[in-house]
């Protein structure tokens, strides 16, 4: 198998290749292009198995420990609470998730109610535009921003550096946006020390500050982990649910009729085109089988969500949009300890948006043929680099 960034057609509707994958085995060695084997993963039932095994270990140090390497990307992007493992893990994430409760979330609702109308407002009448460039993009990061207490005039570069984190093929740009967000972040933190506030950011200063239930480092690596995940998965997201429905007539018409249906649509258009392509890096800590293949220990396992979503062992007809379809158990935010914990407010940002767009704009079209869409060129992230649209 090649490698699929390199590869405009995989970009374009991965899902055949990886239906052949799945076909031969759902667990198989793929070699890299540095001639290294990993393990991919297609099958659904596989998938949420090594999710969740603690076989598995998400500790980047310990695997790249004595390996040679040329990349300099900042410890504060290498080294986050997703490249950890318990206890380091559970302690990180506990100190972040009462940010992302249902009850957090319903207070951040007027303000993402708000900024997306505020976006709608923008949107030209008759003439074709991108709806990643005035939606999908811009929402999520204002939302995480506000959140994080990133200030207005500050946001512009945020936004790019978090975008060029995910530059596949493009090692010096990854490693330079991940020292200039680092950067960002560090001096962000310490004008907060200066004038504190009440944001998610000072919440985890003062743990970090008060207790010390969190290191310099660990402070930092948090803040830019929050800053970049909080966005860029749910742009996809955006992006990805919009194209979906655009190009499956008789499921927008469902939605357009009644846009309280929205909220129950969200799983299967999730499981449909998820926004996570594969998985965060995992390797084997020990010799394991893994649906019927022998994998050895110390090689990296790649969990392709999107192709697990798309087993038709677990979603008959998988290729098929249907919303009537009940796809709760999808794996588009992961499964086990490591799964996705801004998922209530991703939810939310797609649901308000998908309602506001088919309320407002019932007549939304693309502006363009759909194999035409051009898809961004990143491994594990999956969605339209810019979807134009008329309305």
């Amino acid at each position: 198998m090649t490698d699929p960034v390199h590869d405009p057609r995989f970009l374009q509707d991965p899902y055949p290749a990886y239906a052949a994958i799945r076909s031969t085995c759902p667990v198989q060695p793929v070699p890299g292009p540095d001639g290294r084997v990993s393990y991919l993963i297609t099958g659904y039932a596989e998938a949420k198995e090594a999710l969740g095994d603690t076989r598995l270990s998400k500790d980047t140090d310990a695997f790249f420990a004595g390996k040679a390497s040329r990349r300099r990307l900042h410890p504060a992007v290498a080294h986050t609470m997703l490249a950890s493992d318990p206890p380091r893990h559970t302690r990180l994430r506990t100190l972040v998730t009462k940010a992302f409760t249902t009850g957090a979330v319903t207070q951040l609702r007027p303000f993402i109610v708000t900024v997306t109308d505020d976006l709608l407002d923008r949107w030209p009448a008759g003439e074709p535009f991108d709806l990643v460039e005035a939606l999908a993009a811009p929402l999520p990061v204002l939302v995480i921003c506000e959140l994080l207490g990133v200030p207005q005039e500050d946001r512009a570069d945020v936004r790019r550096w978090s975008a060029e984190l995910f530059a596949a093929g493009e090692p010096e740009v990854i490693d330079a946006a991940s020292h200039a967000l680092a950067d960002y972040m560090t001096a962000l933190i310490a004008a907060k020390r200066r004038g504190p506030g009440n944001c998610l950011l000072d919440r985890l200063i003062r743990a970090r500050d008060a207790d010390d239930r969190l290191s310099e480092d660990e402070l930092l690596s948090l803040a830019v982990l929050l800053l970049v995940a909080g966005h860029e998965t749910t742009t996809d997201f955006l992006a990805c649910a919009t194209l979906a429905l655009l190009r499956h007539p008789a499921e927008l018409d469902r939605l357009r009729s009644d846009p309280n249906e929205v909220p129950a649509a969200l799983d299967e258009l999730l499981r449909f085109d998820s926004p996570v392509s594969t998985a965060t890096f995992r390797f084997t800590t020990q010799d394991l089988a893994l649906g019927g293949t022998d994998l050895p220990a110390g090689v990296p396992v790649l969990v392709a969500l999107g192709a697990a979503n798309r087993d038709p062992r677990r979603f008959p007809d998988p290729d098929r949009l249907d919303l009537n379809r009940d796809a709760s158990a999808h794996l588009g935010f992961g499964h086990g300890i490591h799964r996705c914990v801004g998922a209530p407010l991703a939810r939310a940002e797609a649901e308000i948006v998908l309602r506001a767009v088919l309320t407002r704009f019932p007549g939304i079209r693309l502006a363009v043929a759909p194999e035409r869409v051009q898809w961004r060129r990143t491994r594990l992230l999956r969605g339209p680099a810019s979807l134009p649209v008329l309305v």
